[in-house]
């Protein structure tokens, strides 16, 4: 990558029944997986745990993440940023998924995207078609 990285994020995507979890911020259109920036001194591990924990109320042990892929792009909502994201698989969890902190709305969706949903560009061309690939999502 000759690109200079302006923002580190770390996502998790969580399955249910076939279908993946995605999230909506508070004043944002776009949907992307739960997670968030990796802080200072953190792991992209790490940061996941702490995001899934503040955003979703749930918890999650590392021994259930799988790192998925990194990915690379312009930043959703902030083109002129440039983003890298770890994305995690999460075999499991603990607790009542519900949106809180600064998510306003979650749902679950299939390898067919919704036409009222705008999915982050990572998750939109890489990330999805990755799960299908792997037959992981309907």
């Amino acid at each position: 990558m000759d690109r200079k990285v302006d923002i580190h994020k770390a996502a998790g995507v969580l399955i249910q029944d076939r279908k993946f979890l995605i999230s909506r911020t508070a004043g944002k259109t776009f949907f992307i997986a739960p997670g968030g920036k990796v802080e200072l001194g953190e792991t992209p591990e790490r940061a996941l745990i702490r995001e899934l924990k503040e955003e979703l109320g749930i918890d999650v042990d590392s021994a259930h993440l799988v790192l998925l892929g990194t990915f690379f792009a312009p930043a959703a909502g902030r083109e002129n940023e440039y983003l890298q994201m770890d994305v995690f698989l999460v075999k499991a969890w603990e607790g009542v998924l519900a949106p809180a902190s600064e998510v306003e709305e979650i749902r679950w969706i299939s390898s067919e995207v919704p036409a009222d949903i705008e999915l982050g560009s990572i998750f939109h061309h890489d990330v999805l078609p990755l799960l299908n690939a792997q037959n992981l999502i309907d």
